[in-house]
C-alpha cells in the first residue's frame, strides 16, 4: 500500500453543490482563517467586519484584522492570589503567553458616572383605610 492512498495533505476533494441547490442560492462562499486553526474566531471577526460595512462597496472597513487576544485564551485574575495561581500554572504547563496589561489596582475611567441619575423606587404610598 502506498502512503498517498491513506495520507491526504489537502483534505478531501471539495464537491460542487447539486445544480438544483445552487439554483436556489444567490451566492455561496466558504472561508476560514489562513491555516484553518480557529474557524470560530475567524467567523466572529468576519461578522464584525460585515456589521461595519455599508453594503454599497467592497472596500475594506476600518477595523483591525485581529483583536488583542486573537488565537489566545484570555485570563483575567481579580486578586493577587489568583494572579499568583495563574503564573504558577503557566510555569507548570508549557504555554505560549503574553501580558497585555500589567498587574495593577483597577481604576474607573474619569468619565464614568458614579451616581445614578435615576431616583430609586421607594415603594407605593400607603393608603388610608376607609371605615
Amino acid at each position: 500500500m502506498r502512503a498517498s492512498e491513506f495520507i491526504s495533505e489537502s483534505g478531501p476533494k471539495r464537491i460542487k453543490p447539486h445544480k438544483d441547490h445552487a439554483a436556489t442560492e444567490q451566492g455561496h462562499m466558504i472561508a476560514r482563517d489562513v491555516g484553518g486553526y480557529d474557524r470560530v474566531y475567524h467567523m466572529n471577526r468576519l461578522w464584525m467586519a460585515m456589521a461595519m460595512a455599508d453594503g454599497k462597496s467592497t472596500k475594506p472597513v476600518d477595523m483591525p484584522p485581529a483583536g488583542p487576544t486573537e488565537k489566545y485564551n484570555s485570563i483575567h485574575p481579580y486578586t493577587d492570589e489568583e494572579h499568583n495561581m495563574v503564573m504558577s500554572a503557566l510555569k507548570t504547563i508549557p504555554s505560549d503567553y503574553h501580558t497585555n496589561t500589567k498587574r495593577s489596582k483597577s481604576k474607573e475611567p474619569d468619565d464614568v458616572h458614579r451616581v445614578s441619575p435615576v431616583t430609586g423606587f421607594t415603594g407605593f404610598k400607603k393608603s388610608k383605610k376607609k371605615k
